[in-house]
């Protein structure tokens, strides 16, 4: 793995080249813009950074994982506080074997619990458990102080709708839902 400073840097490799004149790149409709590409370079190393310190942080105050952290307020905020596992897993972007491996874990670690519900005898959920409330207690206020710390201080109030909007349009392009804590 390689790394950029401390922060790993596998993704942001890809952007160190330049992509001059035409595209030359079946799908894409323009050459990319030098400040574009500083642009995305910067979102990773920021997003990079800011994730690694805060689960640093995490880990020495006791708290889960935020890929764990993740998975379970989704499951907090959703209806009944369960979801089915393909919507579980659409939620949190992970491929359906690796939601398969985190539901394993979070489930021996008693945080959730797997029902089968309703007539569908396929359709199986993953359900919150007490653990699993208490675990996003325990860890949401060193998460809190850590998005803070590492991120929200360092936006304007003026930036931060700005920010946000923007964001949200490419989460859009996705289809993705906007996030909760």
């Amino acid at each position: 793995m390689y790394t950029w400073g401390a922060v790993p840097a596998i993704s942001v490799i890809a952007v160190d080249f330049k992509i001059w004149g035409d595209s030359g790149i079946e799908g894409m409709d323009r050459t990319l813009r030098d400040d574009e590409l500083e642009a995305w370079r910067t979102f990773l190393q920021a997003h990079a950074a800011a994730i690694g310190r805060i689960e640093e942080e995490v880990a020495r105050a006791g708290g889960i994982p935020l890929v764990d952290y993740d998975v379970l307020v989704a499951l907090e905020h959703a209806p009944e506080r369960r979801l089915r596992l393909r919507d579980l897993q659409r939620g949190v972007l992970l491929t359906r074997s690796g939601i398969t491996r985190l539901v394993d874990r979070l489930e021996t670690a008693g945080f959730l619990q797997r029902e089968r519900f309703g007539t569908d005898r396929r359709a199986v959920y993953a359900v919150l458990t007490d653990a699993g409330q208490d675990a996003i207690r325990r860890t949401w206020p060193t998460y809190a102080r850590g998005i803070e710390r590492h991120f929200a201080r360092h936006l304007t109030p003026e930036h931060v709708p700005v920010l946000t909007a923007e964001l949200q349009r490419v989460a859009d392009s996705f289809g993705l839902e906007p996030r909760t804590r």
